[in-house]
């Protein structure tokens, strides 16, 4: 097709669209084009413009590593990450799930730890935490054998690769359901923390007025073959951004009740106080297990 006029344009690149032999593909580029489209016309969007957003992406393409991930960060930035996530559990987006965002520092083959271990691996300061959870299938059967894996930021905001003062794989830790379905273990209570702003996602924020942190919480990554992967995050009722993340991450039921004790510790005389406590359940969906790929290395 000869383009005479600008409203020749998405006609023609949607009939080659159709093209595409995949039907879901198909489904998507059609989309994608035609929102596209309608998205540059609707802001009238200038040759400047739209060359200084190729360049953003070239940016952010060039800012991933194998310690930093730009394309998630834009993501959750964004919103978008929250919204696939809750638009694809707890039945496509019609009631409450416990599925929350990955986020940009997982790391695969944490260290394999035992119930009621710690996953403090070097001085660490901080309250002490003790973490216990049920794994539950769908009818409240407890689901035994499960992988757990878990990771938090330090009591400072940082996680260990992003700290020289911090062990490898410290506060990262698996752990595997008893035959009850649970897993406990000691950690510190973490802290929130700003998300990092040194490329295009702190511009974004900067520009828009707004801030760069996420509240506290632990991750949690649940692999059982029979039951999709579960991934979620815990947060910490007490967090001055709980109401405000930067990634749009917090939903109502992933709000821990996180426990502060004032009083010693009943079985450990040397925990000083306060010290945490937190418990929860975690429901699995059935599906098909499946790890996701690792943000980080």
């Amino acid at each position: 097709m000869i383009i005479e006029r600008h409203e020749d344009v998405t006609p023609a690149v949607l009939a080659v669209m159709q093209q595409t032999t995949d039907p879901r593909l198909r489904e998507i580029m059609t989309s994608l084009v035609s929102h596209l489209h309608a998205f540059i016309r609707d802001v009238r969007l200038t040759e400047e413009e739209f060359l200084a957003a190729t360049a953003i992406l070239n940016e952010m393409g060039q800012a991933t590593t194998d310690t930093h991930n730009e394309m998630v960060l834009m993501s959750g930035s964004l919103g978008v990450s929250s919204l696939v996530c809750l638009l694809n559990n707890g039945d496509r987006g019609a009631t409450e799930t416990q599925q929350n965002l990955l986020g940009p520092f997982w790391r695969m083959n944490s260290p394999q730890v035992d119930n009621g271990g710690s996953i403090v691996r070097s001085r660490t300061p901080g309250p002490v935490l003790f973490v216990s959870a049920l794994v539950q299938d769908p009818t409240g059967d407890p689901v035994a054998g499960a992988e757990v894996d878990v990771w938090h930021s330090s009591p400072v905001g940082l996680y260990e690769h992003q700290d020289a003062d911090q062990a490898p794989m410290n506060l990262r830790g698996k752990l595997v359901t008893d035959d009850a379905g649970r897993f406990w273990f000691r950690t510190v209570k973490m802290a929130g923390y700003p998300i990092p702003t040194h490329t295009v996602v702190g511009r974004l924020l900067k520009a828009q007025n707004r801030h760069p942190f996420r509240p506290a919480h632990l991750h949690v990554l649940i692999f059982k073959e029979g039951y999709k992967t579960l991934i979620s995050q815990v947060y910490a009722p007490d967090d001055p951004h709980l109401d405000t993340d930067v990634q749009f991450g917090v939903t109502r039921a992933l709000i821990g009740d996180f426990q502060r004790h004032d009083e010693p510790h009943p079985a450990d005389s040397t925990i000083e106080t306060p010290w945490y406590s937190l418990e929860y359940t975690f429901t699995l969906e059935r599906g098909v297990a499946r790890l996701p790929r690792p943000p980080i290395k």
